[in-house]
């Protein structure tokens, strides 16, 4: 054996194992909350509210509608305001050296931990005097899916074929109608996949909102009532003496929340490459 095919067998033993080590830690993952959480679920939990007084009595309704009270409208603010730096980083909008930078920003964002957010947010609520809330926890959460769905949206985007951009200038387009009607619709399906891949890691986060959404067992009504969330909820069930399988059966509700959400954004995007042109 020589050399490079000794160089080849060792790589690709090297990947083989890393790939083991992914699969082999999901499927540890995915068996432990199913296991533990699986036995514990019930109708009462998912359609009632935690009893007033007692932790551990009633359901977690409060807490499934309050994490897509947070993660909804956080990920269509970050959607809204993604779309628009990203239609900003094309080359015919923006300086290569200058869109470098933002993309640079992005990613350094991106790799910012979720509780750095979520005591930014802190900060502000001490400033302005207010206390926990769904809107700060809103906030929050925007904040982490900007950098996510923005550099998502951004690599779909440059993917565009640039004999179609062409064409619609061809045609008398202007850039910025050639960037909003012509590059978003043949994008869209790795835009879609962004948008759903932000919902899933905003409706999963616990740091950020730790310390912005509070804590509360009743459902919010108004934008500055506190909230529970189902990883906010995990922590405090786990945290009591005999929580634990309510907490894992939260933790269940969760894994398929985020399953659902992520084969969701692989139908689609599947779906919708048909029509884009090649």
């Amino acid at each position: 054996m020589n050399r490079r095919t000794l160089e080849e067998t060792i790589f690709k033993l090297l990947m083989m194992i890393s790939v083991c080590i992914v699969i082999g830690s999901l499927v540890i993952i995915f068996g432990l909350v199913i296991i533990n959480g699986a036995s514990s679920i019930s109708i009462e939990m998912i359609t009632q509210t935690p009893t007033p007084g007692n932790a551990l009595g009633g359901g977690i309704l409060n807490a499934i509608i309050g994490s897509l009270l947070l993660a909804l409208p956080a990920t269509g603010l970050a959607c809204f305001i993604g779309i628009g730096i990203a239609l900003y980083l094309q080359k015919e909008f923006t300086p290569v050296w200058f869109s470098n930078f933002i993309r640079f920003t992005l990613d350094v964002l991106w790799g910012v931990p979720s509780i750095v957010y979520g005591i930014f947010c802190l900060m502000i609520m001490i400033y302005l005097g207010m206390g926990s809330s769904l809107l700060v926890g809103i906030i929050a959460l925007t904040l982490l899916e900007i950098p996510i769905i923005t550099r998502y949206m951004d690599e779909s985007i440059k993917l565009v074929p640039i004999g179609l951009k062409e064409s619609s200038y061809s045609l008398g387009s202007t850039k910025f109608e050639t960037a909003v009607r012509v590059v978003r619709k043949q994008a869209f399906p790795g835009i879609l996949a962004g948008i759903l891949l932000g919902l899933g890691r905003g409706i999963g986060d616990a740091a950020s909102i730790l310390f912005t959404a509070g804590f509360s067992n009743r459902i919010p009504g108004s934008l500055f009532d506190s909230t529970s969330a189902l990883p906010t909820m995990i922590y405090n069930l786990y945290s009591l003496p005999s929580g634990q399988p309510k907490a894992y059966a939260a933790a269940f509700i969760l894994l398929m929340i985020v399953l659902i959400i992520s084969i969701l954004s692989r139908i689609l995007a599947k779906r919708f490459t048909k029509h884009v042109i090649r």
